[in-house]
C-alpha cells in the first residue's frame, strides 16, 4: 500500500471512531432523557409547579425553587453581565500587549476550568461572613457571578476579535473617537456573540448546586422569596434533597424537578443559538 492509500484509511478509520464514539453518548444520553421522562412526567401539573414544599411528596411543589432560580438567574445577569462585557472590552480594545495583560489572559482562561466549589468557598468568605449578606440570594448570585464571569470575558473577547479592523478603521477615518467606535460600530457588530455566551454561561449557572450548597442556600424553604436578602433553594438542590430521601415517590418529584430544569437549561441554549443565527444572517462582511 502506498503512503496516501495508508492515509486514506486512517482517515477513514478515525471518522468512524468519532461517529461511533458520538452515537455512544447519544445513546446513552436518550436512555437517561427517556428514564427520566417516563418518571417525571406525569407528575408535572399547575399544582406541583404552584405548591409548596411538604413532607408529604403528593403534596410537595417546587413553586420556590423555581422562584429562587428565577432570582438567582436574573441577579446573576445584572451583575455578571456589565462586569464581564466591560472587562472584555477593556482587554480587547484598551490593553497593550505587555506581560501583565498576558498574565490576566492566562489566569482569566484558567479560572474558566476552576471547579464550581471552589468559587462557592470563596463566596462563603467573601460574601456570607465579610460582607454580612448571610445565606441571601445577593450572596448566591454574586457568588455564581465569580463562576461565570471568565466565561462571559472571554466570549466578549472572541465576539470583538471576530468584526473586521475594517470597520475600526472606517470608524476612525470619519472622525470617530476609539469610545465612540467601540460604543456605536464594534459593540453592535458583536452584540450576538457576546449575548450567546452570556445566555449559555447563564445556562451553566442555572444548574450548579455545590456553591450554592456552600454560601447556604436551604434545602426547605416554605416561603417564595421577595427580595434580594430573602433566603431561597433552587432547583438543583430541590432535586438534590428529594433525590436523597428514601421514598420512591419524591424520586418521581425530582425526576419531575430535571425535567423542568432541563427546559430552562433547552430554552436558554435555543434562545442562545437563536440570537447568533440572526446575528450572522444581520451582518455580513
Amino acid at each position: 500500500m502506498t503512503r496516501s492509500s495508508i492515509n486514506q484509511l486512517k482517515d477513514k478509520a478515525f471518522q468512524f471512531f468519532g461517529v461511533l464514539c458520538m452515537l455512544i453518548g447519544l445513546v446513552f444520553l436518550a436512555a437517561l432523557l427517556i428514564d427520566i421522562i417516563s418518571r417525571g412526567m406525569s407528575r408535572i401539573d399547575w399544582d406541583f409547579l404552584t405548591s409548596l414544599p411538604s413532607r408529604r411528596a403528593s403534596r410537595s411543589g417546587i413553586l420556590t425553587a423555581w422562584a429562587g432560580t428565577l432570582w438567582i438567574l436574573l441577579l446573576t445577569s445584572i451583575i455578571a453581565f456589565p462586569l464581564g462585557i466591560s472587562a472584555g472590552v477593556y482587554l480587547e480594545e484598551y490593553t497593550r500587549k505587555t506581560k501583565l495583560s498576558s498574565f490576566l489572559e492566562i489566569n482569566i482562561a484558567n479560572l474558566a476550568g476552576v471547579p464550581s466549589i471552589i468559587y462557592g468557598l470563596l463566596g462563603l468568605e467573601i460574601f456570607v461572613r465579610q460582607m454580612g449578606l448571610g445565606s441571601s440570594l445577593l450572596a448566591g448570585a454574586l457568588t455564581l457571578s465569580l463562576l461565570i464571569l471568565p466565561i462571559v470575558i472571554v466570549t466578549t473577547r472572541e465576539a470583538l476579535k471576530a468584526v473586521p479592523q475594517s470597520v475600526r478603521q472606517g470608524s476612525y477615518a470619519l472622525g470617530a473617537t476609539k469610545w465612540q467606535t467601540i460604543w456605536r460600530q464594534v459593540l453592535p457588530a458583536s452584540f450576538g456573540g457576546i449575548l450567546t455566551g452570556v445566555i449559555l454561561a447563564l445556562s451553566r449557572a442555572v444548574g450548579e448546586a455545590a456553591p450554592l450548597i456552600v454560601v447556604g442556600a436551604l434545602a426547605y424553604v416554605p416561603f417564595v422569596p421577595s427580595s434580594p436578602n430573602d433566603e431561597f433553594t433552587v432547583l438543583p438542590i430541590q432535586i438534590f434533597n428529594w433525590t436523597s430521601r428514601p421514598q420512591a415517590e419524591f424520586l418521581v418529584n425530582a425526576a419531575a424537578a430535571i425535567i423542568m430544569l432541563l427546559f430552562i437549561t433547552f430554552l436558554l441554549n435555543g434562545i442562545a443559538v437563536y440570537l447568533r443565527n440572526r446575528q450572522q444572517k444581520k451582518i455580513k462582511w
